[in-house]
């Protein structure tokens, strides 16, 4: 173990340890996850979820998904204190941070950043021309707000359509977001870009409050 150790550069072990130090909502559980073993000499990986309990104890307003999984709660019956499952998941992620010592022209540095978010949304969100801009907005915005400077950023957003057939007919048409991006971190302390992206996954599953500054998708019209 010793000897393993001693062959982590120090810039690495420092930044692994201004992860540790992130305070993230409690809705996100985070665990360390097999990190991949191609992209870089170094690398962690933490996987996210977003879980509400199944009793519904937050009566701020929400959109998406999180609204969606309160009114099932509230159709079965839960009540408040009901904690006795694991609620339910309204959105994933991951977050891996890579290290390369000798640096990277690609990467424009010795770390790179790279996530990935997905959350289910209802058809009129999910149909709006806009999400994916907003999805972006939403990474740019957070990482501002945590003041967490950064470089080279480049993303994807994606929707997702799922139909079913057969003997799943009765299930309803679902469509996902998905936003895969990287950026380079200025340097070493990446705290705050960890905070930032926990805010954002949370964001994406439609948990108040939102940071100031971060734009909220518009909330589902009701009849």
């Amino acid at each position: 173990m010793v000897n393993a150790l001693a062959q982590v550069p120090a810039n690495f072990l420092y930044a692994l340890g201004t992860l540790r130090k992130a305070r993230c909502r409690s809705e996100l559980r985070l665990d360390e996850i097999p990190a991949p073993a191609r992209l870089a000499p170094f690398a962690v990986a933490l996987g996210a979820e977003v879980i509400v309990p199944s009793g519904g104890k937050d009566r701020s307003p929400v959109h998406g998904p999180a609204a969606m999984a309160l009114a099932r709660s509230a159709a079965a019956g839960a009540s408040p204190g009901d904690d006795d499952d694991d609620g339910e998941e309204l959105a994933t992620g991951r977050f891996i941070l890579l290290h390369d010592p000798d640096g990277s022209a690609v990467w424009d540095g010795e770390f790179r950043i790279v996530t990935y978010i997905r959350a289910q949304l209802d058809a009129e969100m999910g149909n709006d021309e806009m999400l994916g801009s907003v999805a972006w907005t939403w990474l740019v915005e957070a990482l501002e707000t945590h003041r967490a400077p950064y470089r080279a950023a480049g993303g994807t957003a994606t929707r997702v359509l799922s139909e079913s057939f057969g003997t799943l007919a009765d299930r309803p048409a679902s469509i996902d977001i998905e936003l895969r991006a990287s950026w380079t971190p200025a340097g070493a302390d990446v705290q705050a870009h960890l905070e930032a992206w926990s805010d954002m996954v949370c964001t994406f599953a439609g948990l108040p409050p939102l940071p100031d500054g971060v734009s909220a998708l518009p909330r589902r019209r009701r009849n």
